[in-house]
């Protein structure tokens, strides 16, 4: 589980980033990287960079704040999906600085971006869409880590105190909630579910509303107000196996026939909603059907290979477009520096001849630690050979460019046809399995 926040830099922004890289909380800097710039000069290469630029604002920076659940990750998996989660969002266009601490009890990454690309030098723009996306990638790289993720479950907000209280471990109705979840598949009864919750040092009151109260706990909580799977009735449907945990409401219309057959056999006595999820699970089969005719698959073995052939290309063509994409950002890397060394070299070369250097050096401290900072990579990427000149890098880019967009385009043709074959298996999947569910159910009985 990850949670982030973010809010702007107006002011102190070397503060800031002292903060986040401080040794003592990043074990000595080990769990500190930075793109586009030095951890140590950060806050002179935003302000050059915003400085190339025509946008006006207030913001110097940006600080996104990623919080993981306490014992969840290691510091350095948690480093590597902060990593991963700035690469994504801000696409190699902006300089960042991340770091992750581990001082307190919750491992959590800081990472402060700058305000503006140096790529286009265009603004961060902050609004409700980036913050869902950057929301989005994070939860997405939490559940390929095998982190748990807070899902959307359409039950009534949670007020700021309960908020914080559940956040911190300390709300009754979180462990109230937890200890239900734990208790319901232990159960046998809805009686033996109360004693359970005696035996583990919850008081339970009954009458309209079933409630609890743990120990040293003031008040009884009515567990209808934990959700609508916590009321008496639906507790004593979930232990007799009628009804299952209200799932995420899913985007995609097209729901696999695998969860429609799971939940039609654990609502096999309620006669109406087993009746819909025959009917659902016909229209289901018969698309399955259909799309096995159609791309004349006749045997498993067939569907299969399919699979695995459809999988071979969606991750060739994912590591194409990523081979392309870190060939961009190279070659925007490779351009700002060159333009900061091209702009600055006669400064610095005025320093060099100046008859009182450290004076000179204090009038132009920043202008000589960025042409320095430039130089050092240069030096580092060119490996002695001449560099490219700018015009060179830009035809490149624009070539790049050209093939990321083609390469895009594969790459979602090639999602949706995989995403697309996977629900087809898993409904296959699950009729051939059906019969034999049912010959096991009749050999228990």
């Amino acid at each position: 589980m990850a949670i982030t926040k973010t809010h702007p830099i107006k002011s102190t922004l070397k503060t800031a980033i002292d903060y986040i890289v401080n040794p003592a909380k990043t074990d000595g800097k080990l769990l500190v990287s930075s793109f586009g710039c030095s951890p140590d000069t950060a806050d002179i290469e935003f302000e050059w960079t915003r400085e190339q630029s025509n946008a006006s604002g207030t913001h110097l920076a940006r600080h996104l704040i990623q919080s993981f659940a306490p014992g969840e990750t290691t510091p350095e998996q948690a480093h590597e999906i902060g990593l991963k989660l700035a690469e994504e969002v801000l696409g190699g266009k902006y300089e960042f600085v991340i770091s992750t601490h581990i001082d307190k009890g919750a491992i959590h990454n800081h990472l402060i971006f700058n305000a503006v690309s140096f790529v286009d030098y265009k603004k961060y723009r902050s609004n409700k869409y980036t913050y869902r996306n950057i929301r989005r990638v994070s939860d997405h790289l939490c559940r390929e880590y095998g982190l748990s993720v807070i899902e959307p479950n359409g039950e009534r907000g949670k007020s700021y105190t309960e908020y914080t209280a559940a956040k911190n471990g300390t709300s009754w109705k979180a462990k109230l909630k937890q200890m239900i979840d734990a208790l319901i598949p232990r159960a046998k009864d809805f009686d033996d579910f109360l004693r359970l919750m005696q035996d583990n040092g919850y008081e339970v009151k009954q009458g309209k509303y079933i409630s609890f109260r743990a120990e040293g706990q003031e008040r009884f909580t009515r567990a209808k107000t934990i959700g609508s799977n916590y009321t008496k009735e639906a507790i004593a449907e979930r232990i007799a196996g009628k009804r299952t945990r209200k799932q995420p409401r899913r985007d995609d219309k097209r729901i696999s026939l695998l969860i429609d057959i799971q939940n039609s056999i654990k609502a096999q006595q309620n006669g109406g909603y087993e009746h819909w999820a025959k009917i659902n699970n016909l229209q289901q089969a018969s698309k399955t059907i259909n799309f096995l005719t159609e791309n004349g698959i006749h045997t498993y073995e067939d569907l299969v290979v399919r699979v695995d052939a459809m999988s071979r290309k969606f991750d060739e063509t994912a590591d194409n477009l990523k081979a392309v994409e870190n060939r961009i950002e190279e070659i925007n890397m490779l351009k700002k520096n060159i333009k900061t060394y091209q702009t600055l070299r006669p400064i610095y070369a005025e320093y060099r001849k100046a008859k009182n250097r450290d004076d000179f050096e204090r009038e132009h401290r920043r202008e000589i630690i960025l042409f320095e900072a430039a130089r050092k990579y240069l030096s580092s990427v060119s490996d002695g050979n001449k560099l490219p000149s700018v015009e060179s890098l830009n035809t490149g880019l624009t070539d790049l460019t050209k093939r990321k967009q083609q390469l895009y385009a594969e790459y979602r043709k090639s999602k949706k046809a995989l995403s697309e074959i996977d629900v087809v298996k898993a409904n296959v999947d699950t009729i051939l399995d059906v019969p034999k569910r049912r010959n096991r159910e009749q050999e228990i009985e």
